[in-house]
């Protein structure tokens, strides 16, 4: 009978465990390099291995987002590459600015990169993204890396997708009333021992 309560608290904790683990954020989704050309900043975003682009209706139908703090900026010469080769986009890409967009788990941004028919970049439509290229004019740097209210800079609609930097309430709650029932039970038994 204790080799059964040890087992069941055993999968408890792992199950936790398994929960939280799923719930942390990946390290990267690659690298974002900017620089400041005069008064406009190109913005390069390099997909790590085996990463590419996949529009979701998580970033709002985005590929890349990013915030503009003082705003007034466009977005132009976007162009998409696989393997450092430039890839043809059904319809295009669009750039937005002054266009809060929110992203569960990682705040609202305020400037994003997408496909123009959005169903030419969603997973599965055929089409491979693992680097974006683009200039945002009238802007700085700093301007560019300002962090939102959840303290993200960039986010990027991703295969395998980015995981929410904070577990889910649900997943939390269902893990902390297992642990206390598993408390709860080991408390009794050892009170009526």
């Amino acid at each position: 009978m204790a080799f059964l309560r040890s087992v069941a608290i055993a999968a408890v904790l792992g199950l936790c465990a398994a929960a939280l683990a799923q719930a942390a954020p990946i390290t990267t989704f690659g690298t974002v390099s900017l620089s400041q050309n005069g008064a406009n900043v190109n913005v390069d975003v390099d997909l790590a291995s085996g990463v590419v682009f996949a529009e979701t209706a998580g970033g709002g139908g985005a590929l890349f987002l990013f915030n503009d703090s003082v705003g007034g900026s466009t977005i132009t010469n976007m162009v998409a590459t696989l393997n450092g080769v430039t890839v043809s986009v059904p319809g295009g890409l669009s750039g937005f600015t002054n266009t809060p967009t929110l992203v569960a788990g990682f705040g609202t941004f305020t400037a994003f990169v997408e496909c123009t028919d959005p169903t030419s970049c969603v997973l599965g439509s055929g089409l491979t993204i693992d680097d974006l290229h683009f200039t945002v004019t009238n802007a700085t740097i700093a301007q560019l890396t300002t962090a939102n209210a959840n303290g993200s800079i960039f986010y990027a609609a991703t295969d395998p997708p980015l995981a929410s930097p904070v577990p889910e309430p649900a997943t939390l709650s269902l893990c902390f009333l297992g642990l206390a029932g598993a408390g709860v039970r080991r408390w009794r038994q050892r009170k009526g021992a």
